[in-house]
């Protein structure tokens, strides 16, 4: 059994050499901002993990701009982000498409029971990401002048779905909550369309790209079809 183990970890480290021989990373970190649709990612990964078995994959999820910092201060190899309006020059950068905000609440909140102005969303507790950092890009969608601010999507769901505020929250975060009651989007007076946010790939203009990296990077950009559709 032993001996068995052995040999299975030669295998391993052949596999490891020979990618290393073809210029492939030996590891690879990539940075993924909540508001990219996990279906998407699930299966760059699935993948990823064929083409290339050998490589040590770590995989992030800062919010906004934390990830575009990361990137900059070249600790990550790709990430994937809301788009700023204004990335450092020394960032590369592809569109990726745009993902659906919904506005939602629970069934018993207040906004759930009328057809809803700015003025209503102004007066309740708004709940929103928080990223690492002060910045512009963390209060562009701010609206109401109490705010919980929260670093992660998905505890949001579950704070909104206790009744302790409103929130923009990627549609595909929030579809499940939604189909089984737990949370509604209540009719709104101004706009009867989901909100859209852009999102893009980013890279290090000055950080070469092995082939791991850039086979995730073409493959990321491939996908985003499905995201424009």
């Amino acid at each position: 059994a032993e001996a068995r183990v052995i040999l299975e970890r030669c295998e391993h480290f052949r596999g490891v050499a020979k990618s290393l021989g073809e210029g492939v990373e030996s590891r690879l970190v990539l940075a993924v901002d909540e508001l990219y649709p996990l279906d998407l990612l699930g299966a760059l990964m699935d993948e990823f993990s064929r083409r290339f078995p050998s490589v040590e994959l770590e995989l992030l999820f800062p919010l906004m701009e934390d990830v575009s910092r990361m990137v900059l201060e070249e600790r990550v190899d790709l990430g994937i982000m809301w788009r700023q309006e204004i990335l450092p020059s020394a960032l590369n950068f592809h569109a990726l498409g745009w993902v659906p905000l919904k506005i939602v609440c629970a069934p018993e909140h207040e906004l759930a029971r009328q057809r809803v102005g700015w003025e209503e969303l102004k007066r309740y507790r708004q709940l929103m990401v928080a990223t690492r950092n002060d910045s512009e890009e963390k209060v562009r969608l701010r609206l109401a002048a109490d705010v919980w601010w929260v670093e992660s999507h998905w505890v949001i769901v579950e704070l909104v779905q206790r009744n302790l505020g409103w929130a923009f929250v990627p549609g595909h975060v929030v579809a499940s909550a939604l189909n089984n009651g737990y949370l509604v989007s209540p009719a709104l007076e101004f706009d009867d369309q989901d909100w859209p946010v852009a999102l893009e790939l980013i890279w290090h203009k000055q950080r070469p790209l092995g082939k791991a990296a850039a086979w995730l990077k073409e493959a990321a950009i491939t996908a985003a079809q499905s995201i424009r559709s």
